[in-house]
């Protein structure tokens, strides 16, 4: 690999606070017997890079027939990934995509101009006792690619790229960071890694990215002499060199940037827009429930009911 972490500049003790410009405490929310925590968007921060939404589900444990249950639901604008570090999903999607996702795997949904999935727990998972603890997050489509047709990626934890070096280990999940680029088709600059830290270990931050940031998953990291624990997520500002270190329980972290996209983005509940009559245009389709005639169709073999348009 071809950083040393130990080298300056961008020593954690040379890092002041002020390059943290923004701090994010997720908001909690409980889904019955799993809890769900949203760190974007956030009141005082819509996006890092083409990142719009980003939530953490569980850890939580599930009994015996127990499991998620995410009826058919629409997307616009945005590309979804799931990422698991326990459990399973299994994906549907109007593009005929079919696929179970398991701890470690990509699966990369491109909505484009409309599509419709759902992601349930499976049936051997539900078999026994079952956990579940992941992060999905959601990027916004630059707008030469808002309208295009939708697609699906799956690629699993053998094929997204490795780095390891002194008690550090980076998980390329999309994009392009450290030398290294993940298999997944992009449509705008960005970077999105898993990383573990060994207590004591350093991770030097991308610098070839106008936004970054780092979500704590597990255990803390130093800033300054600082502490921050799990969950936090943390924006930096543009330009600066960070170089975070794990403090003595080690640390799990999401790190993720890129470019800001070309002008502002509108959300409404599943739908992400660069203007507000297309999110209106989608709400009106889904509403209508005019399946495979237009823009949304239901997933295969997974029709029999869908999550109805909020009032």
């Amino acid at each position: 690999m071809s950083w040393n972490p130990a080298i300056e500049p961008g020593c954690p003790d040379e890092v002041g606070l002020d390059a943290i410009e923004t701090l994010i405490v997720p908001r909690a929310r409980d889904l019955g017997g799993f809890e769900v925590r949203r760190a974007l968007p956030a009141p005082k921060r819509q996006m890092v890079g083409p990142f719009i939404f980003f939530d953490q589900a569980g850890p939580a444990e599930l009994l015996t027939g127990q499991g998620v249950d995410v009826r058919p639901h629409p997307h616009i604008g945005l590309g979804t990934v799931t990422y698991l570090y326990r459990g399973d999903f299994h994906h549907r999607d109007s593009t005929g995509a079919d696929q179970i996702i398991r701890p470690g795997a990509l699966n990369w949904m491109v909505a484009g101009r409309g599509v419709t999935h759902s992601e349930r727990t499976s049936a051997a998972a539900r078999s026994g006792p079952n956990s579940l603890f992941g992060i999905q997050t959601w990027l916004a489509l630059p707008d030469t690619h808002e309208d295009m047709a939708p697609t699906f990626e799956h690629h699993g934890k053998e094929a997204l790229p490795v780095i390891e070096d002194r008690g550090v280990s980076i998980r390329l999940i999309l994009g392009e960071a450290y030398g290294r680029k993940a298999p997944a088709t992009m449509f705008s600059e960005a970077f999105y890694a898993d990383v573990k830290l060994e207590p004591g270990s350093r991770l030097p931050m991308p610098d070839d990215h106008e936004d970054r940031a780092i979500y704590i998953v597990e255990g803390s990291i130093s800033i300054a002499g600082q502490a921050f624990e799990a969950p936090q997520m943390m924006v930096f500002r543009p330009g600066d060199r960070i170089t975070v270190a794990a403090r003595d329980q080690g640390a799990r972290l999401m790190i993720l940037g890129g470019a800001t996209l070309g002008g502002p983005r509108y959300i409404w509940w599943n739908f992400v827009a660069s203007s507000r009559e297309r999110i209106e245009e989608a709400k009106a389709e889904w509403r209508v429930q005019n399946w495979g005639k237009g823009r949304f169709d239901l997933p295969v073999d997974d029709r029999e009911e869908h999550i109805p348009l909020p009032d």
